[in-house]
């Protein structure tokens, strides 16, 4: 069950708690539903604070916005439609959200790149019909942008096995719908 309305999704916790953001009305864009998010962010409750996230396949931002509501330090959203970008701009400034770095490149492309910086929490959620979940996976892990206790989340259609790196390891798991949704710890 996906939260999305006429007047967007709404922001379940923090600062902003209730506040409403648009969802633009793109083939394929998912936003993370209410009860999907909740979950999500009781697992990070403890990480969340002053963290530095990445949103992959922002969307919405929903998953950007709710990071920075509970406290992360800065999230950087990156998507490959213009039409979210700016979206994600206008809510930007509607929210006063200085932590937020929107940047307009495709996730596979950007990630193909050495990184110059490192992450906390990376949110991984590509259109599914794209397939693009290992591939981002194993760029993260092998180009290095992630930290040494890094956690990744990951959503995905249901009964998806993912092959993930094996430095990785299956913290949390959930279902809502025909979404399976997984947390993982990075490091040995």
């Amino acid at each position: 069950m996906r939260t999305k309305s006429k007047t967007g999704v709404r922001i379940i916790g923090g600062c902003w708690r209730g506040r409403r953001i648009p969802v633009s009305n793109i083939p394929g864009l998912r936003p993370t539903s209410d009860r999907t998010r909740e979950t999500l962010f009781n697992w990070l409750q403890y990480k969340i604070d002053g963290a530095c996230c990445l949103d992959l396949f922002a969307g919405s931002g929903v998953l950007a916005f709710e990071a920075l509501s509970r406290g992360a330090a800065e999230v950087v959203a990156v998507d490959s439609h213009r039409q979210s970008i700016r979206a994600l701009n206008q809510t930007s400034q509607l929210l006063g959200a200085s932590g937020l770095t929107v940047v307009h490149d495709k996730a596979e492309r950007l990630l193909a790149e050495p990184a110059h910086r490192q992450f906390d929490i990376v949110f991984v959620d590509p259109p599914f019909e794209l397939a693009l979940h290992e591939t981002v996976c194993n760029l993260l892990d092998e180009n290095g942008w992630l930290g040494d206790t890094a956690l990744v989340y990951l959503e995905a259609p249901k009964g998806y096995e993912l092959k993930h790196p094996h430095s990785w390891s299956l913290e949390k798991s959930g279902q809502a719908g025909n979404v399976d949704f997984r947390l993982y710890q990075v490091g040995d």
